[in-house]
């Protein structure tokens, strides 16, 4: 797909402050990114490049959070069960890990309950209510789940079941009637960062439980590993306390890492200190797949595993199946591709939206991501049949609201909930024509032409002669990167091939280029060899990119990750 590039405005004379303030010690370059990302005064530029645990907020600043630790130390104290419950995705379990793990220290009428994806879907379940009645449970704490299931835990309310909801998704109309509710986005919540992950909001709770009981910070801290494992995988905002914990999440992997993630980390082959990148790609995918293609149960044991030999076994388990569902993904979008190829009047619907029965659930989001990244540029649902009900996953493009799309589509629904780019859906089974229709008709009134061409936004422009080791060296003082901090994006204009590029296991484009008299620079393309046309014969062109590292046999040099290529303006 052709993608139009964008550029960031430059804010000059802002940067030209901050680079005064900074007393010339950071790049101009780089105090143009500073200001792009908001960081105007001095001590901004401080917190941003070294990040202190004191810059973390008083949990006790959240609403709720004393009600939420009273009802904890109450049922402790009289001797009533708890189980902990939460979603079976990467921030759910992470979030059940922490406050399971740092309850078990010291409590043992506890467990721990995750649904299951295809029997029981998203948050909170008739299934779960019972199972916690069934058990004699007098508390759930619910976490990444519950904002919402407003009549499920009434239900459970009716029944002796008291619930704590910590949530990050945003609220309803009404609140459920839990006897304490933990949410920064929850109205009339004073707690001043309102985009913690699930898993920061349970690492809030227990911060609270551990100051309430004198407990040492330096028994809660490790519990970052897993806070910063759920912030890289759920997408959340990479800025203020974000960004903190996750910080020191990544010191404390790198240095000590607990055997379940350090298990992890040997099977994805990472020989470099991790970085979010590395939880995004090589940990997320092998943790969600415990859900996605069997039992959630087993990556909170992984998190939980203490024992290096069960831990390996669990990691192995979960490695397992995270293959399988690579292959159920790719073959699922292989059929899907097909259909798309077959509707003849694909080429003028602004959505897409496809059903199978026999498709797998647990990876329907996986493939509606893909056929958007890689192939159909548009607002994307996938259907399947799940027990009696056709459940969905929906994806959206940059700049549209596919949770707004779809509300509008809600009388044809049994339920629904998301967020701005994605969001899922069950209904009955006669209602899918009817929202086919009805979901294009929502996209094709109010997406716009600029929304369904694939964009690349590029932070600035830079000179090849200006990408020196002193330049990265303050360039990965930006780590951790993610949303609101994404890594640098950069485009250098009318460069040329070095005279050595070269297509690499018939996909890849291996490039060696040049700007005017500079030095020649390394880069790699991945499945861009459709490119080579515009790089050959000596046309000048432009390339966007990220910068790396490349370790060859211990040698290491700066290299160019290659995201597009276009011929020279």
């Amino acid at each position: 797909m052709d993608k139009t590039w964008k550029l960031k405005p430059c804010p000059v004379p802002a940067e030209q402050q901050l680079y005064k303030l900074l007393h010339n010690h950071v790049p101009l370059l780089l105090c143009r990114l500073l200001t792009q990302r908001g960081i105007s005064r001095y001590e901004e530029a401080q917190q941003f490049f070294f990040p202190s645990l004191e810059h973390l907020h008083d949990p006790w600043l959240m609403k709720d959070m004393d009600k939420a630790v009273n009802r904890i130390v109450d049922a402790i104290s009289h001797g009533e069960k708890i189980l902990v419950y939460g979603d079976y995705d990467v921030d759910g379990t992470t979030a059940v890990a922490t406050v399971y793990s740092f309850l078990l220290e010291q409590y043992n009428k506890i467990d721990f309950y995750v649904p299951n994806r295809d029997k029981e879907g998203y948050g909170i379940s008739m299934q779960g209510i019972e199972y916690a009645k069934n058990n004699d449970f007098d508390l759930v704490i619910a976490l990444d789940c519950g904002i919402r299931a407003t009549n499920l835990i009434s239900i459970a309310k009716e029944q002796g079941i008291e619930f704590i909801v910590c949530d990050h998704h945003l609220p309803g109309e009404e609140l459920p009637p839990a006897v304490a509710i933990l949410n920064p986005k929850q109205e009339g919540c004073p707690y001043p960062y309102k985009d913690l992950s699930a898993c920061g909001i349970g690492f809030k709770l227990v911060s609270a439980l551990a100051l309430r009981r004198g407990t040492p910070a330096a028994e809660v801290l490790p519990y970052l590993t897993l806070v910063a494992t759920s912030i890289a995988a759920d997408i959340v905002p990479m800025n203020g306390e974000n960004r903190v914990m996750t910080h020191f999440g990544l010191k404390y992997i790198n240095e000590n890492p607990q055997p379940g993630i350090k298990a992890l980390i040997e099977l994805s082959q990472v020989k470099t200190s991790l970085t979010t990148s590395n939880l995004v790609f090589m940990i997320a995918p092998r943790v969600n797949a415990a859900g996605r293609m069997g039992d959630a149960r087993k990556a909170v044991q992984l998190f939980l595993e203490k024992d290096a030999g069960k831990a390996k076994n669990l990691a192995q388990s979960l490695h397992e199946e995270n293959g399988d569902r690579k292959i159920v993904d790719l073959h699922i979008t292989t059929e899907a591709i097909n259909l798309i190829k077959d509707d003849e009047e694909n080429g003028s619907k602004k959505a897409t939206v496809l059903y199978q029965p026999h498709w797998h659930k647990g990876v329907v989001g996986i493939v509606a991501s893909r056929l958007i990244d890689k192939h159909y540029y548009k607002p994307t649902v996938i259907l399947t049949q799940s027990n009696d009900v056709v459940a969905g996953s929906a994806r959206s493009v940059i700049g549209f609201n596919v949770y707004d799309a779809i509300h509008q589509c809600r009388d044809l629904l049994e339920n629904y909930g998301g967020h701005f780019y994605a969001a899922g859906m069950t209904m009955k089974v006669e209602n899918v024509e009817a929202f086919k229709s009805r979901f294009e008709e929502v996209v094709a009134s109010t997406i716009t032409e600029e929304m369904l061409t694939p964009q690349i936004i590029i932070d600035t422009e830079i000179q090849l002669q200006d990408i020196t080791p002193h330049f990265y060296k303050k360039l990965k003082m930006f780590e951790p990167f993610g949303p609101e901090n994404m890594r640098p994006l950069f485009v250098a204009r009318n460069v040329k091939d070095a005279g050595y590029s070269k297509i690499v296991k018939d996909e890849h484009l291996k490039l060696t280029v040049k700007q005017d008299q500079g030095p020649i620079f390394g880069g790699i393309g991945f499945y861009m060899k459709d490119k080579f046309p515009l790089i050959s014969g000596g046309k000048l062109f432009d390339i966007a990119f990220t910068i790396e590292e490349n370790d060859w046999n211990g040698n290491v040099s700066l290299q160019l990750k290659v995201v597009d290529i276009q011929a020279a303006q």
